[in-house]
């Protein structure tokens, strides 16, 4: 009586932790990757005017062109990415929506798409409900969990369609160097590929380490679909505005399937958008403060028996090594809720490669990263 594709992908190992600790009393939580910030007052303000204005009607199916064409400046001028406000930016409910509309708007029945994990929990189920198949490419801690040429080369079959690309990564932090993007691009157009290039977390990057659009290299404009927005660097994950940039030949068909679906994105956070260009400053305070979260957290993780952690590069993550505990990614987050009240994510959610790890994110104040930690020394002091 309903759908078997659907009611065989399991739910978010993700949103399984988050609604236990919601049911919970006095958990402190590293599980769930959201800005604590609120959205700096010149966006909230943004669309409080455009509130009081009336802006509450339907705007283009592919947005406001005005946000378009900032955002197609700001991709010129930051990514060195060309393309027409037109027809080639799309305005989409958050990133979620444009990562499912270019998977339904590439794949055909069949087709396979490489997806480097551990990865975020919802590429694969994106690939499945485009009827492709999603074929698991490992990444290992050996390599800072950046996907290796030689791995990507390993998977590729006759019906590989896709590649996709996260940098900064969730869940391990680790962000691509030019060198890394160069091969996945030499791979790509060698077999024809596309890319979908994730870079939500590209204002979160740090130890002087650059944000580099794999878009923007010869011959990669049009085969690639560049996915980014506002949530994650400008504290603005509920206002549900993200965007993708291409060929007009794919974001057509992006807007084709939006156009039914979606219509358009929220109208009055489309109009608070427009004020998120002017809003460097917030965003650049709340990279520095996650940078001395991430600091704190490592050296806190590194201290815990039976657990090592690498310094992550960007995002707001670590995904921390707990083999030496001799537990397992779900027994360990699973025995760390009920007996410390600490949450934490199984590495196991974001592919098989993540098993023997748990993530546990920084996008929490100080105070609550010391409690935990805290908490966590003497639940492994009586476990290890």
């Amino acid at each position: 009586m309903v759908a078997k594709r659907v009611s065989e992908i399991p739910f978010s190992g993700i949103r399984k932790f988050f609604e236990l600790v919601e049911q919970s009393k006095g958990i402190v939580s590293l599980g769930v990757g959201e800005p604590d910030f609120n959205t700096p007052r010149p966006i909230s303000d943004a669309g409080i005017r455009a509130i009081e204005a009336g802006y509450t009607s339907y705007t283009s199916n592919w947005g406001l062109l005005d946000l378009r064409a900032k955002i197609a400046e700001k991709l010129k001028v930051e990514n060195g990415l060309h393309y027409s406000p037109e027809n080639e930016v799309l305005i989409t409910a958050g990133t979620s929506e444009a990562l499912d509309l270019a998977f339904r708007a590439l794949i055909n029945p069949g087709d396979e798409v490489l997806v480097p994990e551990p990865s975020y929990v919802s590429y694969k189920p994106c690939v499945w409900f485009a009827y492709g198949t999603p074929v698991a490419v490992p990444m290992r801690e050996e390599n800072d969990f950046r996907v290796q040429e030689d791995d990507l080369r390993k998977k590729i079959t006759k019906k590989t369609k896709a590649i996709i690309v996260a940098s900064p990564n969730n869940p391990t932090g680790s962000v691509l160097t030019k060198k890394d993007l160069k091969a996945i691009a030499a791979v790509a157009q060698e077999h024809d590929l596309w890319v979908i290039s994730d870079e939500l977390y590209e204002y979160l990057i740090y130890d002087g380490e650059k944000h580099v659009s794999i878009g923007s290299f010869p011959g990669m404009r049009e085969r690639t679909i560049t996915i980014n927005g506002f949530s994650k660097g400008h504290a603005f994950t509920g206002w549900r505005i993200g965007y993708a940039a291409g060929p007009a030949e794919v974001t057509e068909l992006m807007m084709k399937i939006h156009q039914y679906t979606m219509l358009c994105a929220p109208t009055i956070a489309q109009h608070a958008a427009l004020a998120a260009f002017n809003c460097k400053k917030e965003v650049k305070a709340m990279q520095e403060e996650y940078d001395r979260r991430r600091r704190l957290l490592v050296a806190g993780l590194n201290e815990l028996p039976g657990v090592t952690c690498r310094m992550p590069k960007g995002a707001f993550y670590t995904f921390p090594n707990i083999t030496g505990t001799g537990m397992d990614s779900e027994t360990f987050a699973q025995r760390l809720v009920k007996e410390a009240q600490v949450a934490v994510v199984p590495g196991h959610t974001f592919g098989q490669t993540g098993e023997g790890h748990v993530r546990c994110s920084y996008s929490v104040s100080r105070d609550i990263i010391t409690e935990a930690l805290s908490r966590m020394q003497k639940f492994l002091a009586k476990k290890v």
